[in-house]
């Protein structure tokens, strides 16, 4: 009976090993667990990244608006017969205060 409550002990303390310090174990678990959190958070902002640029090209193919946005805002184009104008701001002096 000594030697299989002995056995039982032994391997309750092999199994408690394994538990914490071993292959799989619970800190081991709790890192990985970390990761996946940050990995899934991740992979939420680059859905919705993709979203918006699925969006933009069903707005592209669809219609004239999107391209026309476009061609004005990056390429600095202007439509014939407009005029543009360019307005540079300088630093402002602030007027001076007679005392």
């Amino acid at each position: 009976m000594k030697f299989f409550v002995l056995a039982l002990v032994v391997l309750l303390g092999l199994l408690q090993y394994r538990l914490w310090t071993g292959d799989n174990s619970l800190p081991e678990y709790f890192v990985l667990q970390k990761q996946i959190a940050a990995q899934q958070e991740g992979n939420a902002k680059l859905d919705e990244r993709n979203q918006v640029l699925k969006e933009e090209i069903i707005d592209l193919k669809s219609g004239t608006e999107a391209i026309e946005e476009r061609a004005r805002n990056e390429l600095g184009m202007v439509k014939e017969g407009e005029t543009f104008y360019r307005v540079v701001g300088g630093e402002r002096s602030a007027p001076s205060q007679a005392q």
